[in-house]
């Protein structure tokens, strides 16, 4: 059976990582309040998150497969999303900074024609190098820290502050790409197949 695949992201990394791995898919952000939930862990949030921006985008579709996806970073008990201003991302980064904390992203896949869904989070321990207020200022005013939870890109200018990283690189990034793809496969979307391949036959 044929699925379409919809990513329900406005972020550009997780189109790259889809993209990297030969997928076909059509981007439609989910863009959905993305609240802190009240006495949910930071797998259970990120999967909540990540669940209701798929069904928000599934809904005028008939057929397919719509992926979501939400990170936090979390240090000491407190999760951090995106800044809602340069002031925030200064915050968290003096707040990062010398540190390790982790990254959690969930990922929710929906079935539009079933009804199905599915969820998972995967956590990365990252440690940050300390970083004086001017090396923090200055990277606030690149604005890449903008639409990042946490505050700061890891494949980006950000990658200078990254002292070590435990656990998968691109759950960090946006996406824990070998779950994602079992996750596919088991929806109907085979990424370990030779597209290519299969066209020439």
């Amino acid at each position: 059976m044929h699925y379409q695949l919809v990513l329900a992201s406005a972020s550009p990394r997780r189109r790259e990582l889809l993209s990297n791995i030969g997928l076909d898919f059509i981007v439609i952000p989910g863009n959905i309040d993305e609240p802190l939930l009240d006495g949910m862990s930071p797998s259970e949030q990120v999967e909540a998150l990540a669940l209701a921006k798929a069904r928000f985008v599934a809904g005028p579709f008939s057929d397919g497969v719509v992926l979501g996806a939400d990170t936090i970073v979390v240090l000491d008990g407190r999760m951090l999303g995106k800044p809602a201003n340069a002031s925030e991302a200064i915050t968290m980064l003096q707040f990062l900074q010398g540190r390790e904390h982790v990254v959690y992203t969930g990922v929710a896949l929906v079935d539009v024609s079933t009804g199905r869904d599915a969820t998972l989070s995967e956590s990365t321990r990252v440690h940050f190098a300390p970083l004086d207020r001017p090396t923090i200022e200055w990277y606030v005013s690149t604005g890449e820290p903008m639409d990042k939870a946490g505050a700061y890109g890891v494949q980006g200018l950000g990658s200078m502050f990254i002292e070590g990283i435990n656990g998968c690189y691109f759950n960090v990034v946006g996406l824990p790409l070998r779950r994602v793809a079992l996750m596919l496969k088991e929806f109907g979307i085979d990424p370990f197949v030779d597209r290519s391949a299969a066209q020439r036959r």
